[in-house]
């Protein structure tokens, strides 16, 4: 952005003492959109005031932020609400300068990978095997218990560079799988898990009186790709005193899923020195209607 004496300005007052007028400052800038970021980092690079410096990365980040606020609500406006594109609006809020097609050709390779050994042959089952072996053995995906020290495995761009994610990214990247190559098998919601369940062909997913537990043939651990039976789910209910309901069975909606991935990475920002991360995260959950 060209610079003119408004933005001159602003920029003079960023180091004001006054919190008042600061505020005000800063709510001009941001209103500049982020076509003003260059210039804010031309700044930071010829300021030798730390403080100074503290208050710009703060005024970028507002603006992304903006940015990604702006890009969460046309995602849940958004009749078709893709799950990979809603992930990846997540990780932009640490990696704002996130390039979408890196992602979206790795993510090809993969899907291109599983489906050449596909065919309409192979059983639910058999699908999975295929499935699993790709993401799980040949690209080494690794499924992390979860770790809010570590934000990079709740973010898929990190996921997919590193092949460490959790139940949760894992768990997004094999639904998107699914997605792309018309497999009917949906993450569902098991408290405390992150569970694929494959159903049969005919099950009806906008009936609400089918019970959806009889529809699912088998069940995978996003975790580590891992198949189980009914029986194995069950003794996990009875493991951790759960009792079971229709509702665990239900197929999780593209929005539950993302709100669900911002609310477990806001719980890696609690440190004073970042807890203003962790509120922006909460609020952007309630974008999502």
């Amino acid at each position: 952005m060209q610079e003119t004496k408004e933005i001159n300005a602003l920029f003079s007052l960023i180091d004001d003492p006054d919190e008042e007028v600061y505020n005000t400052v800063s709510t001009k800038i941001v209103g500049f959109g982020k076509g003003i970021i260059p210039n804010l980092e031309n700044l930071w690079e010829n300021t030798l005031s730390e403080d100074v410096q503290i208050r710009i990365e703060l005024l970028i980040h507002k603006l992304h932020y903006t940015d990604i606020t702006n890009d969460l609500t046309e995602w849940s406006n958004n009749t078709f609400e893709d799950l990979l594109t809603g992930a990846l609006i997540v990780a932009k809020f640490q990696y704002p300068d996130l390039q979408a097609n890196t992602v979206l050709q790795e993510i090809e390779k993969i899907r291109r990978n599983i489906w050449l050994e596909l065919n309409n042959f192979l059983t639910p089952l058999e699908q999975a095997n295929v499935l699993s072996s790709i993401l799980y053995n040949y690209y080494n995906l690794k499924g992390n218990e979860v770790n809010y020290t570590n934000p990079d495995n709740f973010l898929l761009n990190k996921v997919l560079e590193t092949k460490n994610g959790n139940a949760i990214t894992n768990g997004i990247l094999y639904q998107v799988m699914c997605n792309l190559l018309d497999i009917n098998a949906k993450v569902i919601n098991i408290p405390k898990q992150m569970i694929i369940a494959f159903y049969h062909s005919d099950y009806d997913f906008t009936n609400l009186h089918e019970h959806p537990q009889e529809k699912i043939l088998f069940y995978v651990d996003s975790a580590n790709g891992n198949a189980y039976s009914h029986q194995d789910l069950e003794a996990y209910f009875k493991k951790n005193n759960i009792t079971a309901t229709p509702a665990f069975y239900k197929p999780l909606s593209h929005k539950k899923i993302i709100r669900l991935l911002i609310h477990e990475l806001s719980k890696c920002f609690t440190l004073p020195s970042n807890e203003y991360k962790q509120k922006e995260l909460l609020s952007l959950i309630n974008i999502i209607a």
